[in-house]
């Protein structure tokens, strides 16, 4: 197994977009169910040891989860009681998943109503209506779980260095990417919202408070990139030396970027990950003067006490 793969956006583009609309479908189940949490968090999916997982998910006094099993290719849902529904992931229209889908959480007797369109993208067609996003080539999910293995890893490392305020690592099914949100503890502007089919209020939400966060997204370079942004952009941010060499400040999406591949066959693909999140985050805060000392600790004192 290739550690960090290679895996070209232009040759897996159909199936990722398939693969979107279906974490979409399933996302907005967990959106229905989950009690709310700030910026959103109830909402994510995780990265688990065989691909994508909504984690537990109530439903009144009972409990289930749902799994997009990347390795042997099914979407698995499983309801506290034992019970179990498992589709086969294969080339299949979004009308059709979202379907069977929905049929299988019923035989499990969980009733769930979503709002059954997608999110963040534009056009916005409802699930039931698409027929157009219809690809899945086993090889090519399975790759991006494996991308998203080595992203979540080094987020994971790198969120551990922080002891504010900091998000989960995970995974925003709205534009599917992988992300990590550290807080100054300071409150925000108001965001001005404009993102594609979701209500502004949906933005303010997610934006009620100062923050630097990164992430991976499976575009934005020939396999994908890291990403890196704060909100809101303090004075002299895009012009904040960052490394490695490979990465620079995007002005048409407000952040900075380390192409994917550029990445990967680095000497050290994770230190040089590491190296781009560190700088980055720290534009965001020697330039917003965040109070690091208090924000920032080596997890390694608590590891090996004295």
């Amino acid at each position: 197994m290739e550690e960090w793969p290679s895996l070209r956006v232009e040759e897996w583009s159909p199936t990722r977009d398939t693969l979107h609309m279906w974490a979409q479908v399933v996302g907005k189940v967990r959106l229905a169910q989950a009690p709310m949490v700030n910026h959103w968090w109830q909402v994510p999916l995780y990265v688990s040891a065989r691909g994508l997982t909504t984690s537990a998910i109530p439903y009144g006094t009972r409990v289930f989860d749902i799994e997009f099993d990347l390795c042997d290719h099914l979407l698995r849902i499983r309801a506290g009681d034992g019970r179990a529904r498992d589709i086969g992931l294969e080339a299949m229209p979004v009308a059709v998943f979202y379907t069977e889908t929905m049929n299988a959480l019923h035989e499990l007797g969980l009733d769930v109503r979503i709002m059954p369109r997608p999110t963040e993208v534009e056009p916005a067609i409802p699930f039931a209506e698409d027929y157009q996003h219809c690809s899945y080539d086993p090889g090519q999910a399975h790759l991006f779980w494996l991308q998203l293995v080595q992203a979540h890893r080094v987020l994971s490392e790198f969120r551990s260095y922080f002891i504010g305020k900091v998000s989960p690592v995970h995974l925003f099914w709205g534009a599917m990417d992988l992300a990590c949100t550290r807080f100054s503890g300071r409150t925000a502007p108001k965001h001005p919202g404009g993102a594609p089919n979701v209500g502004d209020w949906v933005m303010v939400e997610g934006y009620t408070h100062e923050l630097s966060s990164c992430g991976f997204f499976p575009g934005g370079g020939e396999e994908g990139a890291f990403y890196s942004y704060a909100y809101p952009e303090p004075e002299g941010y895009a012009d904040f030396p960052v490394r490695p060499q490979a990465a620079y400040y995007s002005t048409d999406l407000g952040e900075f970027v380390l192409p994917y591949e550029a990445a990967r066959t680095a000497r050290d693909p994770g230190q040089a990950v590491l190296d781009f999140l560190q700088d980055t985050y720290a534009a965001a805060a020697d330039l917003g003067h965040w109070d690091r000392e208090s924000l920032e600790d080596d997890p390694n004192r608590r590891a090996h006490p004295h």
